[in-house]
């Protein structure tokens, strides 16, 4: 869809508005043709003697009349069309904010969360000043050229007229080449405050790297660049922009001295009266607001369609996580993988290869192996997040792409090993998944979670403001608040995604007692590097290579002297030798 396509079915779904703005702005064009006209008439009757006293002064009182309208109508369609532009505004916000919700990992593997942040600002802004600004520019303009230049041919004369439009051909020319020009400083502009955007982003949130290292000094160097470099090219773009301005100067200019010396030549030869040339004088001064808005309103296009060039692509992006399920409830039963692969994008090697086990209702599935042996894999397709190239995923009878996202998501808790903490209380944090909840629910999930005894111990209490990203919490304490939030979410499936890897042995074992002492017919499935963790699960998968290369619980794989035996046997020296 192009932006005039985009602006245009904008129109048609607000054409009340619109169409006030342009009844006022017809209305505005025919007071302001009107004006000229009266002085004219009224510079020849001064000039024959045939205007005074009362008749006078109630001419005049009809100019202020007629500018007292002019003004309060310019109000009044500005107030309608902008207040409707706006809504495209958030309309296009809205859109992007639902595109970027729905999409999945992969997606995001390919943009940079600074490029998406400006979209949502300066490029949905810019698309917003083409169909509200631009708009209002171009119809105003067009009326007003369209009756002043009738009204200079048809009611004053139509030689002089021609004689004063031969410049403006070349002003066009000038326009064309000028609009190009902006288009692609536009974009440059745009996508060098991308840049600047994301490097603020990914600076902030990685300040206490930056310190810890000690890169301030290169990162400010870096920003000054980029600032720099954005600076520039936005002074690119102004700079093409006031290009408009003295070839409209340059074309009126002439245009007034084409005008002076015929129409001066004609009142000398009698063919044209003093207050025609004086109408056609003003008419001609009239002109000036037609010339500047057609240069705005090409800039603010060029603008407006380098954006929507950037906005495009990312608001019609196919979603990589499809949703085509029409099944709501998740039925009891077992969750089966059967014979599944995955191979990420751009990966030659796959993911997961061949892989099949069953979970029933309530068990416990611990998921084990080296570094990039798949565990993580497995989460993200029960997450849906990727979809398997090969083989069956099953839950309760049902193929897993069977069910609706937002149903599946439901009966999932999911505790990642990077939990994301959001800018609120910790009490808040908790109930994200369940807002209802009560303060005692609360305080029960942070007690399963070996967290309540830390949070009294913050300065608010459960109401202490964790800041952005949950940064005044340690790894530890964040991971626990996760947990808290997964559990008393309730899901039937509790996925738990290296979730214990920031906390003690002994706290690690304390969440995993109130677990099982808690479990209600809740399936678990852990995946972590510490054995210890899934030491008392009922089935152990140990992945290498995306394969699964050993099954069992925790003492039948002792008892196979396999990878498990011997990981086991190497954690156990590592937990005495720091004991001791």
């Amino acid at each position: 869809m192009t932006l005039s396509r985009l602006i245009g079915q904008f129109v048609r779904q607000n054409w009340r508005p619109y169409a006030a703005s342009a009844l006022m702005l017809a209305v505005i064009g025919l007071l302001t043709v009107w004006i000229p006209r009266q002085v004219g008439g009224m510079v020849d009757a001064l000039v024959a003697g045939e205007l005074r006293g009362d008749a006078l002064g109630w001419r005049l009182a009809a100019l202020l009349a007629a500018g007292l309208g002019i003004y309060f109508l310019r109000v009044g369609w500005r107030l309608q069309l902008f207040a409707a532009s706006y809504r495209l505004g958030v309309t296009l916000r809205t859109r992007l904010y639902r595109q970027l919700s729905l999409q999945g990992p992969s997606f995001y593997q390919t943009q940079r969360t600074g490029d998406l942040m400006a979209l949502a600002t300066n490029d949905v802004d810019a698309v917003e000043m083409a169909s509200g600004e631009a708009m209002l520019a171009g119809f105003d303009g067009s009326l007003t050229l369209i009756m002043v230049i009738a009204m200079m041919t048809l009611g004053v004369d139509w030689r002089l007229a021609l004689v004063a439009l031969l410049p403006f051909p070349l002003m066009a020319l000038a326009f064309w080449r000028i609009s190009n020009r902006i288009h692609h400083a536009s974009r440059d502009a745009l996508e060098r405050f991308s840049s600047l955007n994301d490097h603020v982003q990914e600076t902030l949130s990685g300040v206490r790297t930056l310190r810890a290292l000690g890169l301030e000094a290169r990162s400010a160097a870096r920003f000054s660049e980029l600032a720099e470099h954005a600076a520039a090219a936005s002074l690119r773009a102004q700079r093409w922009e006031a290009a408009y301005e003295p070839a409209v100067g340059l074309t009126l200019v002439t245009a007034s001295l084409l005008a002076l010396s015929t129409g001066g030549y004609l009142v000398w030869q009698g063919e044209m009266s003093v207050g025609k040339l004086t109408a056609f004088t003003m008419y001609l001064g009239q002109l000036i607001w037609p010339m500047f808005a057609a240069g705005w309103v090409l800039s603010l296009l060029e603008r407006g369609r380098a954006a929507w060039g950037r906005l495009q692509p990312v608001l019609d992006a196919p979603l990589s996580m499809v949703d085509q399920g029409s099944v709501t409830t998740i039925a009891a039963g077992p969750l089966q993988f059967e014979q599944v692969g995955l191979y990420y994008p751009g990966q030659a090697q796959p993911a997961l290869s061949n892989l099949s086990f069953s979970l029933q209702p309530g068990q416990t599935l611990g998921l084990v192996g080296p570094t990039g042996s798949g565990k993580s894999s497995i989460v993200r397709l029960i997450l849906r997040q990727y979809a398997a190239q090969q083989g069956d995923i099953r839950w309760g009878g049902q193929h897993l792409q069977d069910y609706e996202l937002e149903s599946l998501h439901a009966a999932l808790s999911w505790v990642p090993q990077e939990p994301f903490l959001f800018s609120a209380s910790v009490a808040d944090n908790i109930a994200l998944a369940k807002p209802t909840a009560s303060r005692a629910e609360i305080e029960a999930m942070a007690r399963l979670a070996s967290v309540h005894e830390d949070i009294l111990r913050f300065p608010q209490g459960y109401d202490t403001p964790v800041g952005e990203r949950g940064v005044t919490l340690s790894g530890g304490q964040r991971q626990r608040v996760a947990i808290a939030r997964a559990l008393l979410a309730d899901a039937p499936l509790l996925l738990l995604d290296d979730a214990l890897s920031a906390v003690d042995t002994q706290t690690e074992t304390d969440i995993l007692s109130h677990l099982r002492d808690q479990r209600r017919n809740r399936t678990v499935i852990i995946v972590s590097h510490r054995l210890s963790a899934v030491m008392d699960a009922d089935h152990i998968l140990v992945l290498q290579h995306g394969r699964a290369v050993e099954a069992g619980d925790h003492a039948g794989l002792l008892a196979r002297d396999g990878w498990y035996a011997s990981q086991w046997r190497y954690q156990q020296l590592e937990a005495s030798l720091d004991a001791a």
